[in-house]
């Protein structure tokens, strides 16, 4: 089960949001450099304040409606004809950009161990690496959880909430990351055993 179950309830209520968008001018590579950029922002500026804890609080801010804008350019590439072969290219390598800015900055902070913020910001890339993969096996894309785009959003936003609202770190809260990168570790697993799994198309 993942989030990413809910996308479709998620683009029915920004489907008008989206069509005045489109008839504004706006495109979906604005959108996709739009959430790339503002995330790289968020991620420099609490990592440039840690270790206090208040600025983690934008993390929690900026995740829902990062979700939104990239639900958001996708809608304006497919419903929209905007589709492109930049844009997936900036699709996907923005989304790669967007976690690591925004994970980047627990590493500052005690008494997450450095290494495992990078282990977890690796493994989030390998994620979105094994999902984008589908396809050249001959199989779709791959959005499976348990710790895909949406459930990392909503992970180190709820962490993000605890620290900015003054929960306590206490030295065992250091085994979540090692929890969270099981989890990624185990997303990739289950991306590339369901791509195997399905019947293969146009394999290269």
């Amino acid at each position: 089960m993942t989030i990413y179950a809910l996308k479709p309830r998620f683009q029915a209520l920004l489907r008008p949001l989206a069509a005045a968008l489109a008839r504004g001018g706006i495109t979906a590579n604005q959108i996709t450099v739009a959430a790339c950029v503002i995330s790289v922002a968020v991620g420099a500026f609490v990592a440039s304040r840690a270790p206090f804890h208040t600025p983690f609080l934008l993390i929690p801010l900026w995740m829902p409606m990062r979700m939104a804008l990239n639900a958001l350019d996708g809608m304006l590439a497919r419903e929209f004809g905007q589709q492109s072969r930049l844009g997936a290219f900036l699709n996907e390598l923005g989304d790669v950009v967007a976690d690591a800015a925004l994970i980047m900055p627990f590493a500052l902070l005690p008494p997450f161990a450095p290494g495992w913020v990078v282990a977890a910001i690796l493994l989030a890339t390998l994620t979105e690496f094994a999902g984008v993969l589908g396809p050249l096996a001959g199989a779709s894309r791959r959005y499976d959880g348990p710790m895909g785009k949406s459930d990392r959003a909503f992970a180190f936003g709820a962490l993000g909430l605890w620290i900015g609202a003054g929960g306590l770190l206490p030295d065992w809260s250091a085994l979540v990351m090692p929890a969270l990168c099981a989890l990624l570790a185990l997303t990739v697993v289950n991306r590339v055993r369901r791509a195997l799994a399905e019947p293969a198309r146009t394999a290269r």
